[in-house]
């Protein structure tokens, strides 16, 4: 096609055009050596889409190809539309987690809901039905004036999509801190089961084989999405409230269901859900990964807009659309099935041999792009970077004692925003639905059956910004163990992770310098643990007039549970029992909560994580449950040891006599450092001898630290503290804020 007929009626490219696009001028001239012609609108378009920070890794691509990706259990890692790991005996668990952070912030529900909505998606494209579904959510200060009415929307919409959809939400985090005022995090994390032998790809191998569409029409919403998911906020944030997706979750289930019918076929080649960027990165990754060319008719796309042009067709976001390459003769059976489920079924274009996305519209060729130029030439930045400085440690001795006793400082942490009972966010979720979650929201991981069998799926995600700011390589290593941990907990083998990388401009050296040493703790941490990354997704500049978030990798995690009669979780189930504590107690205040309730900030270096120790206790913590001598298990984390129990107490409603700490350090420095690779273990008074030697001879420190019984917790010489009075406290926080 020549140049003339391609750019009729097409706006003339300028400067300004180029840099509205989010293309650097660097970034243009690429694009006109590879065209060696200027692009037509639509064309522009899509290498602003497809060279976004958001689908191309421009910034990030370099350091991610470090982190181990394989292992003798993955099946898929990165490249996918989600990673999966075996389960044996013919299953497979598929995940993923991805951001909708930005338009979370300009529109709270629909961002979070087609947040949820995307990430489903990206899950049972696979092939695989989602079984539960997680969230990493982080607002800004409580006292901030938009708080509170972002974290009413965000909820709604997550549980509004998850509800409708019937997939359970079974956990997650929420965080509130200043460093999130202007630009919150919304981070969708998605679990599903597939068989072995029913695993599908997104490669489109193969020539003059029809390529459908299917699902809802488009629409101009989300147009210009993942461009804007690659720029930083200003001023006239609002004005971007049109780039915001709107998700139906009723089309959702019914895309599923058709999905997963049609899957039971042969008649499916490739599939691949249209997420960010839409028709534009959909086809081009097909098309790339087969090593094929598009011919693509717009006019052919159902719409739901009257003139809709090609350049919004190619970059419209609108949800719950689906992109197949099918068998050529299966087209009335393919259609047949998304009819009966009521969604729109057609044949938009075919697989050619010439290697090139064409793509035509009202009788007029409006794109002509070589796809693997579209799809493999995007800018790769060794972008300049500067190793964050990481502050010196602080002594225990150096942060002050609880003024009225370590039991009324427990009372005042567990009433605060950081450690408050996150009751009134998870009970807008349902998280029984589909009958396999074993237990509720609020332990350590989540346990969801594999369906008739007596095998579990446990998942969780967590990170903990503070320490990332402080150190980001230890501070990610540690997010990375805080999962192996929780899943270790209830019982599980840890399998592989997803990660959420969530960073302010890379174009700042120190930024820069911050995810560097993520992805390098992360890298570390997984490769001594064998847990390898199997999927994840970078979001990049979200900072607001220069100010960014803290450095936030949210990581998420699945483990096995071979035999779900073999579980733990956090409540205290017997009086009487005794409580261990494995693992070394320094009392690592620096970071920690206490420091910051005491002081108003948080300094010092993070908590250290020794790799070795964690593999030890996790191993035995597991061993310990499979021979049935644990079914109560707390890892140690946010708050230190005394919150860690408190919260077990409070899960039970039995209480804990506590022993006195005879040690070297301050006593209050044990109850509230937060040092790592810990667990506290409820066991049977006659077996807690055996338990804490078998930890010793792993050259593990073991302390019993308590009894159970009561309805108090006890610490010699001060006023018991009510299991009453603490559940008041820890319960009344987030209703209170959430009524004014």
């Amino acid at each position: 096609m020549n140049e003339a007929s391609l750019n009729a009626k097409a706006p003339e490219i300028t400067p300004e055009l180029v840099a509205e696009h989010g293309l650097a001028a660097e970034e243009y001239e690429r694009l006109l050596e590879i065209m060696g012609r200027e692009p037509t609108i639509t064309e522009l378009g899509i290498f602003s889409v497809m060279w976004s920070e958001h689908c191309s890794y421009k910034s990030s691509r370099l350091w991610l190809k470090t982190l181990p990706t394989t292992g003798p259990n993955v099946i898929q890692g990165p490249g996918e539309n989600a990673g999966i790991v075996d389960l044996g005996d013919g299953y497979a668990v598929v995940f993923k987690m991805e951001s909708h952070n930005h338009p979370s912030y300009i529109e709270p529900y629909q961002g979070a809901a087609t947040g949820v909505g995307g990430i489903m998606r990206d899950v049972f494209t696979m092939g695989a039905r989602p079984i539960a579904n997680l969230n990493a959510l982080r607002f800004g200060s409580p006292d901030h004036p938009k708080t509170k009415h972002l974290l009413s929307g965000v909820v709604a919409g997550i549980g509004g999509y998850g509800n409708c959809v019937g997939v359970p939400t079974v956990g997650g985090e929420v965080n509130f801190d200043s460093g999130y005022n202007d630009n919150i995090l919304v981070n969708a994390m998605c679990v599903g089961l597939a068989r072995t032998d029913k695993i599908f790809y997104s490669a489109a191998k193969g020539v003059g084989l029809p390529v459908v569409y299917v699902g809802s029409k488009t629409g101009r919403d989300g147009i210009h999405g993942a461009t804007m998911a690659s720029a930083e906020f200003d001023d006239q944030t609002q004005d971007k409230r049109p780039t915001v997706q709107v998700g139906d979750p009723f089309t959702e289930k019914l895309l599923i269901e058709a999905c997963l019918e049609l899957m039971a076929s042969d008649a499916i080649i490739a599939i691949q859900d249209m997420g960010a960027a839409g028709l534009t990165s959909s086809t081009a990754e097909m098309a790339d990964k087969g090593g094929v060319g598009f011919a693509l008719n717009l006019d052919k796309v159902p719409q739901r807009e009257i003139g809709m042009s090609a350049y919004e067709m190619m970059l419209s976001e609108s949800q719950e659309r689906m992109l197949m390459i099918i068998k050529p003769g299966s087209e009335k059976e393919a259609e047949a099935v998304f009819e009966k489920w009521g969604l729109d079924f057609s044949v938009i274009g075919e697989t050619t041999d010439t290697g090139h996305m064409v793509v035509s519209h009202q009788g007029q060729v409006v794109a002509d792009i070589p796809v693997k130029m579209l799809a493999d030439s995007a800018p790769l930045y060794d972008r300049p970077w500067v190793p964050t400085v990481v502050p010196k440690a602080i002594l225990p001795e150096w942060v002050s004692a609880p003024e009225n006793g370590a039991l009324n400082a427990l009372k005042q942490l567990m009433g605060t925003h950081h450690l408050c009972s996150r009751r009134w966010i998870w009970e807008q979720y349902d998280h029984m639905v589909m009958g396999d979650t074993i237990g509720r929201p609020g332990g350590d991981a989540a346990v969801v059956r594999v369906f008739k069998t007596n095998k579990g799926v446990a998942v969780t995600c967590d990170v903990t910004p503070r320490y990332v700011s402080a150190d980001p390589c230890m501070g990610t290593k540690q997010a990375v163990v805080e999962t192996w941990r929780n899943l270790t907990a209830v019982g599980a083998d840890p399998l592989a992770i997803t990660d959420n990388l969530n960073f302010a401009s890379p174009e700042r050296p120190e930024v820069m310098g911050q995810i560097v040493g993520s992805i390098q703790g992360m890298g570390e941490a997984c490769r001594t643990l064998d847990y390898p990354v199997v999927s994840g997704n970078v979001s990049l500049y979200n900072e607001t007039n220069g100010q960014g978030i803290p450095p936030t990798p949210a990581i998420g995690a699945v483990g096995l549970i071979p035999d779900c009669t073999k579980i733990a979780d956090i409540a205290i189930k017997h009086e009487g029992s005794l409580l261990i504590v494995i693992g070394r107690e320094d009392g690592w205040l620096g970071q920690s909560l206490y420091q910051e309730m005491m002081s108003g900030s948080f300094e010092g270096a993070p908590p250290p994580v020794d790799l070795a120790d964690e593999l030890k206790a996790g191993r035995l913590v597991r061993t310990l449950i499979r021979e049935g001598l644990l079914d109560t298990v707390h890892d140690v984390s946010d708050g230190g040891l005394l919150i860690t129990i408190a919260e077990m107490a409070l899960a039970g409603d039995i209480g804990v006599e506590l022993f006195p700490y005879e040690g070297r350090r301050p006593s209050y420095a044990i109850w509230f450092g937060e040092d790592q690779g810990r667990y506290v273990l409820c066991v049977k008074p006659d077996m807690a001898e055996e338990v804490a030697e078998r930890a010793r001879l792993l050259a593990l420190p073991a302390r019993i630290v308590g009894r159970t019984g009561g309805k108090d917790i006890q610490l010699p010489g001060e006023e018991p503290l009510s299991l009453v009075t603490l559940r008041k406290a820890h319960e009344n926080w987030l209703p209170k804020y959430m009524e004014h």
